[in-house]
């Protein structure tokens, strides 16, 4: 799709082309939604805290007897009923952080840019560019531009001089392109980007951005040759060595140590001689058998 391109006189210099992934879809909106109330949360400290009767002042004495008074029954002056008690169920310290997924955190800001196109919302202006900066100046601006209520003012790279220009005027905000964001966009009625600015938020938002990166397989890793490696065809023509002969030291050290003793041989088994068996235990009689 084609956006108008404007100069700061408010008139049309040119129609540039956009991504329409970024300016033409139909809006989600209840990813908006999501998105919206999980920045708000996010921004909340989560620091409120109240006490609780058991973490009050005063004593824990019950005030009047139970019964028999013709009164209502009461406890401690801590309770939560009584002025100066503790507050029952109140807040306590805590996280009110909500996670959002990359995806639907990049189509809530595409359907904010889309939903700003198709309102009639969003303008695009060729530079904001100031020698010294000026309030009159972005007054002027924004005049010729036709915006006349709460204006987003985007830039495509931090503009010191258009942010202390900008900042005195009601409803009125300066954002480099890098940190838009939902709330901001849907808070504020027009949107106002530079030509700058438009080419940011395609690199970052654009169907160029979200392909992923071609993966490089990675190249097989050189062998490392050993010091004792040898190309296979010298290896090859090389013959086998041969074991080298004893030297005459070795030879001489060899005649000259002792003969082993010859192993004793074994006896044949015919020869061997049988043991004698033990002789049989002699019984003793008793004094009945003797009887």
């Amino acid at each position: 799709m084609e956006l108008a391109v404007h100069n700061a006189a408010g008139k049309k210099v040119r129609q540039i082309t956009v991504d329409d992934t970024v300016f033409g879809i139909s809006p989600n909106g209840a990813v908006l939604h999501q998105a919206f109330v999980a920045q708000r949360a996010n921004q909340r400290r989560g620091t409120a805290s109240t006490k609780s009767r058991g973490e009050v002042q005063g004593s824990t004495r019950k005030i009047r007897a139970q019964k028999y008074t013709g009164r209502a029954r009461q406890g401690s002056a801590r309770s939560p009923i009584r002025v100066g008690g503790g507050v029952a169920f109140g807040p306590r310290p805590r996280s009110y952080r909500q996670a959002l997924p990359k995806k639907m955190r990049r189509l809530a800001i595409r359907s904010a840019l889309s939903g700003k196109v198709a309102d009639g919302q969003l303008h695009v202006v060729d530079k904001l560019g100031f020698a010294q900066p000026h309030t009159k100046e972005v007054v002027r601006v924004l005049h010729n531009v036709g915006i006349e209520r709460s204006v987003l003012i985007v830039t495509g790279e931090p503009d010191r001089s258009v942010l202390t220009s900008a900042r005195n005027l009601s409803k009125t905000k300066v954002l480099p392109a890098a940190y838009l964001n939902v709330v901001d966009m849907l808070t504020h009625r027009d949107l106002l980007l530079t030509e700058a600015a438009v080419r940011v938020v395609e690199g970052l938002w654009g169907s160029a951005a979200a392909a992923p990166a071609p993966v490089e397989e990675p190249k097989p890793r050189p062998r490392r040759a050993r010091v004792s490696e040898k190309p296979a065809e010298e290896a090859k023509a090389q013959p086998k060595r041969r074991r080298a002969a004893a030297t005459p030291k070795v030879a001489a050290a060899k005649d000259e140590a002792p003969a082993k003793p010859a192993r004793r041989a074994k006896r044949p088994k015919a020869e061997a001689k049988e043991a004698p068996k033990p002789a049989a235990r002699r019984r003793t009689r008793t004094k009945k058998e003797e009887g």
